[in-house]
């Protein structure tokens, strides 16, 4: 056992001497092996000293307290603990302890003075509380008030929203009988007021546990589904919110800490379950509204699936498959011209498809997937019945709904026996209702060229045939589309079109039309935006479509509505008229190969090529393009998946190609818009998003791309390029963009620091490309302005300084100059860098030398100001300078004429020859 009268002093040493780490550990190491009352009271008073200087507060306060139980008039433990009471906010507590030590003490002017300032916060404390209290109050009574003036109550509701939002005020609220009173504003019925009470409760509810809980026990899930239920968009929305709040509370999603209240929580896995139960049951609610229907759909999308495939846990997706697939199916049969149905809005089939699909994909194993094509299998089969049609067509639109979802699944029950003779059977009826499912059905299941193939050789002459006899433009425009799904089964490969030469152009001459045309409504324009999306393989079609700007502005217009299922076969247009899908490399070797043994070689059509591709781009923006996208980008529904938003930023990377563009894309709101998708999404929509911030961010003021907070959003995705796997123009674009931002001010370059950029941008001063060499040392340059950038020069152990000082001997000139600035700004911040620059490597007086005489005067100005710094550092650092040929090239460059090219550098010599004078190393030559 070592001794604990020795290891407090030697803590008492450290302490003095300001190492604090190691005092905290020599105290900690005697208590451990003190018996004695009395000194182990003074060995917690001085830890809690070092935990004050380490800003560790709680554990100040606890040792502050050990010390107090053994002498309740220990007044230094009393003022320490007043300290760290103070600093947790606990100001009553740390107003007993300073009043304690003025009584032992009543001359001590600091303890008086802690006292009065205490005591004016408390008072302060409780003038504020009292005044929230009454604020909170007034509010409802504005509300509650009948005969209240309308923008009054309008403000009071606003305030109450904002209020909810702080953690003060959403506590207040709650403790002065909120809950009952916001039940009273959605029982009155008035949409703003049902806004009003559900958007405070959503703010009450964020990131704490607690209030969650006791708000879903006190109002019931059931009516905040019956408020998401009401046939209101906005207030369906906004329940919406609410239900994602409670439900990040109650998982942890949301962990930020707020105290005691999280241990009066028990276990919150029976408040989810129900929550999940409820959902399930609201989508085959008839008295849900379709808004609702499609909320419940999305928090389900959205709360469901596994966020990480790595994480095993994934017992919600098997839970709901249990609980709820058949009701996802229910949805998806759904008819809206038939009676008797489910109300939907245009997105609420397409929803539940998505649902599907991610339940489907999130599953782990075989005998689950068997599992959900036995439970789909066997629905779609007790729906066909030969003496209810209407059952027919409703297990033939689940069946499309999978079809759009888990594809395999839909795939697997289109091949069952029969079922593609339904579809056929029905193609010929009599019913407009029953032509239209199942042309949209035989569309879906043409997905894949191995399908496509069946139903060219099998469909292609039934869907020319309805597409001549019918008359009804809803059923001729789809069968238009079945036509164009198949035609473009070849993709971009010119060398197999599946119809004669020119049949395409016509199929989309006719989409093009029907886009046009105002009259007919949303629900079948958007069948030929579906048709555009297939026949734009062809380049013939895509050159024509970009040059009819009315068709092109319909279209943008259509992306705009409330019909969202139309967002992927525009985000797919817009891939095929930018050609930035991702194309097989061509192997010249490899197509000798193909054609010697006869195999089919792709072709590409001479419009794909890049001179052709760049006018298309052009004519985009023209007609709107990037309005377009932010508002495609905008949408808060599952509709918009990964696979949407990885087109959109392929959109979007295409767009930013030439820089004189993105003066446009940025004044349009394209770059706000392309932060979202550099956050989530598939890996590859992130990093060609995060590209496309970059080449906006690498040319534009940051400040006016990215206003405001928004600006901090972007430094992840600029860093996230700074990788190996990434190619070469990725890494050199973000390194300029992050060389802007951290020019900008010290909070962007600590976001940087933060997003462990700095290993990486060093690892790029190492590159032997000279651009991206040159890119990551400007980079540094501007965070070495930061201090937290500088202590990691200081730090012992590694080569950062040496890598700087070998840069400025480079020939690169550009790369010299941030080199060099970077080197100066170190210098003139920390003094005890001059003195590790002659450490570390022996060629630092000679690359020192070669800076100084240097023919670019930028370069030889940042060389002087180095020696001067350095000069300015250490005395004898001094010495040696003025000792070598470093006096020489100050004088010649000092007597030179004064130039206003090179007045910078003269100066800077003159100011060295000045510092060796007044240090007394250079005498003054008598006139």
């Amino acid at each position: 056992m070592e001794d604990p009268v020795q290891l407090k002093d030697e803590g008492n040493k450290h302490f003095q001497e300001n190492e604090i780490d190691k005092a905290i550990e020599c105290y900690t190491k005697a208590i451990k092996s003190c018996k004695d009352k009395k000194l182990l009271a003074v060995i917690h008073r001085n830890r809690s000293a070092c935990y004050l200087k380490k800003e560790n507060y709680t554990q100040a306060a606890s040792d502050a307290s050990r010390a107090i139980d053994v002498d309740a008039k220990d007044i230094k433990a009393l003022f320490r603990r007043c300290q760290a009471y103070e600093k947790l906010g606990k100001l009553d507590m740390a107003f007993k302890d300073v009043q304690r030590c003025a009584t032992l003490e009543p001359k001590n002017k600091t303890f008086l003075d802690t006292l009065r300032r205490l005591g004016a916060e408390i008072q302060l404390k409780l003038k504020t509380t009292f005044s929230t209290d009454s604020r909170v109050q007034n509010m409802f009574d504005i509300l509650l008030d009948e005969e209240m003036e309308k923008d009054k109550i309008e403000k009071a509701a606003n305030n109450l929203i904002v209020l909810a939002r702080e953690d003060a005020g959403a506590e207040r609220i709650f403790q002065n009988n909120g809950i009952p009173l916001l039940m009273k504003l959605i029982e009155t019925g008035k949409p703003e007021m049902i806004l009003a009470a559900v958007r405070t409760l959503s703010g009450m509810c964020t990131g704490h546990k607690a209030r969650a809980t006791a708000i879903i026990h006190m109002v019931g899930i059931q009516k905040f589904c019956s408020i998401m239920g009401i046939n209101n968009e906005e207030i369906a929305l906004a329940t919406c919110n609410l239900f994602q709040c409670v439900y990040d509370s109650l998982t942890g999603a949301d962990n930020r800490a707020y105290g005691k209240e999280e241990a009066i929580v028990l276990d919150t896995a029976k408040d989810l379950k129900n929550i999940l139960l409820a959902l399930l049951e609201m989508i085959v609610n008839k008295n849900v509204s379709g808004h609702g229907r499609d909320q419940a759909l999305n928090l389900l999308s959205k709360n469901v699936p596994r966020k990480d495939k790595k994480d095993p846990d994934h017992s919600k997706t098997l839970f709901t498959i249990d609980n709820g697939l058949k009701k996802i199916l229910k949805v998806c049969g759904q008819v809206p011209e038939l009676p008797d149905q489910l109300p939907l809005t245009d997105n609420t089939q397409l929803i539940a498809s998505v649902l599907l699909n991610k339940l489907y994909d999130n599953l782990r194993c075989d005998p689950e997937r068997d599992n959900f094509r036995d439970v789909c299998d066997e629905y779609i089969k007790g729906k066909f019945d030969p003496k209810d049609m209407d059952k027919i067509i409703h297990a033939i639109n689940a069946l499309s709904g999978l079809l759009q979802g888990p594809f395999d699944v839909g795939n697997m029950l289109v091949g069952r026996q029969g079922v593609m003779e339904m579809m056929v059977a029905l193609c010929g009826s009599e019913r407009e209702v029953d032509q239209l499912v199942a042309v949209e059905a035989l569309i879906h299941a043409s997905s894949k060229m191995s399908r496509a193939s069946f139903i060219i050789s099998n469909g292609v002459s039934l869907l020319k045939d309805i597409y001549k006899k019918t008359k009804n433009e809803k059923i001729k425009i789809r069968s238009l589309v079945g036509l164009c799904k198949l035609g473009s089964a070849g993709g971009d490969d010119y060398s197999m079109r599946q119809f004669a030469e020119g049949s395409t152009e016509k199929l989309a001459k006719q989409c093009r039309k029907w886009l046009c045309n105002s009259s007919i409504d949303v629900r079948t324009r958007k069948w030929a935006i579906e048709g555009l999306a297939y026949l734009t393989n062809d380049a013939d079609v895509k050159d024509d479509f970009v040059e009819d700007e009315p068709a092109l502005r319909a279209m943008f217009e259509l992306s705009k509505s409330t019909d969202k299922t139309i967002l992927y076969a525009v985000a797919c247009t817009l891939v095929n008229c930018t050609n930035c899908y991702d194309k097989k490399e061509i192997i010249p070797e490899l197509i000798q190969l193909a054609k010697f043994s006869k195999q089919h070689v792709p072709e590409q059509h001479p419009k794909d090529k890049k001179d052709f591709v760049v006018k298309r781009v052009k004519r985009l923006l023209k007609a709107g393009v990037i309005s377009a996208l932010t508002c495609m980008v905008k949408v808060d529904s599952s509709i918009l998946t990964d696979q949407t938003k990885e087109m959109l930023a392929r959109v979007f990377l295409s767009l930013a190609e030439d820089t004189k563009d993105r003066g446009t894309i940025v004044a349009q709101g394209g770059g706000k818009a392309l932060i979202p998708l550099a956050l989530e999404g598939t890996e590859v929509g992130k990093t060609r998003a995060a590209h496309a911030l970059a080449k906006i961010a690498a040319i534009s003021n940051p400040e006016i791309a990215f206003p405001g907070e928004r600006i901090y959003e972007v430094v992840r995705p600029l860093v996230s390029l700074l990788n190996t796997e990434k190619d070469g123009m990725q890494n050199y674009e973000a390194l300029m963009s992050l060389t802007n931002l951290a020019a900008l001010n010290d909070k962007l370059r600590m976001k940087i620091l933060k997003e462990k950029a700095l290993p990486e941008i060093e690892n790029y001063m190492f590159e032997e490309h000279d651009q991206i060499r040159q890119a990551a040392t400007e980079c540094m340059c501007n965070l070495i302005v930061c201090k937290a950038v500088q202590d990691k020069y200081l730090e012992d152990g590694n080569d950062k300084l040496k890598l700087l000082v070998l840069l400025c001997g480079e020939d690169e000139e550009k790369l010299q100059i941030a080199a060099a600035g970077a080197l100066a700004m170190l210098t003139a911040a920390q003094k005890k860098i001059c003195t590790k620059l002659t450490l570390v490597t022996a060629q630092w007086m000679e690359i020192l030398q070669r800076l100084c005489l240097h023919d670019n005067p930028e370069i030889q100005q940042r060389g002087i100001v180095t020696v001067y710094n350095m000069m300015s550092a250490d005395d004898e650092l001094a010495k040696k300078l003025i000792e070598s040929e470093m006096l020489e090239i100050l004088t010649v460059i000092s007597k030179l004429e004064d130039n206003p090219m090179k007045q910078a550098v003269i100066d800077a010599a003159r100011t060295c020859l000045s510092k060796g004078l007044d240090l007394g190393l250079i005498k003054p030559v008598s006139s």
